[in-house]
């Protein structure tokens, strides 16, 4: 993949491809890779589960701030958020300083049949999941699409058609 002057940025649900595609596009790039949630986890030696059973949503997303402002903007990367970073406008600010972003999408089946296979999304620790995940897209919708460049829908795409989806909108040979 040849160097662009930006980042790419992804952001989307949980359960979209962030941190599968930030790996696959990194490793293909040659590019450094930051995915917040790593970097909250790492920083605080807790797993994200712990981090929000401690601290509360709202301490959780003041961390995720904080991670995305320590990124160093000075050489391309791919950066991988977590689901809810669109909330903060002045997060949305950040990203796009930092890079071009790309919204990852899947349809609601595709999302609750993904998110099934894992117990460790705080906020889908719930009665009834499948609402919860359903309420929450819908609720961060315009978010995603009011931050984003462009959009990849993920749905019937396996990793290496989304990294070609995004090189090819972002014109990056790979």
């Amino acid at each position: 993949m040849t160097k662009a002057l930006r980042s790419i940025v992804l952001i989307g649900f949980m359960g979209s491809g962030k941190s599968s595609v930030g790996r696959l596009l990194a490793r293909e790039s040659g590019w450094p890779r930051f995915d917040i949630d790593e970097l909250i986890a790492a920083k605080s030696g807790m797993p994200i589960r712990a981090i929000f059973a401690k601290l509360g949503e709202e301490g959780f997303r003041e961390a995720e701030s904080s991670a995305l402002e320590k990124i160093d903007g000075a050489q391309p990367s791919v950066i991988a958020t977590g689901g809810g970073i669109v909330l903060r406008p002045e997060n949305v600010r950040r990203l796009r300083a930092l890079g071009r972003v790309v919204w990852l999408t899947a349809d609601l089946d595709v999302l609750r049949q993904r998110l099934s296979r894992r117990a460790n999304r705080p906020l889908l620790q719930t009665r009834d999941p499948a609402a919860t995940i359903g309420a929450l897209l819908a609720h961060r919708h315009k978010f995603y699409k009011d931050a984003a460049e462009f959009t990849v829908d993920t749905s019937g795409l396996d990793l290496q058609q989304v990294a070609q989806a995004i090189r090819d909108e972002l014109r990056i040979a790979q």
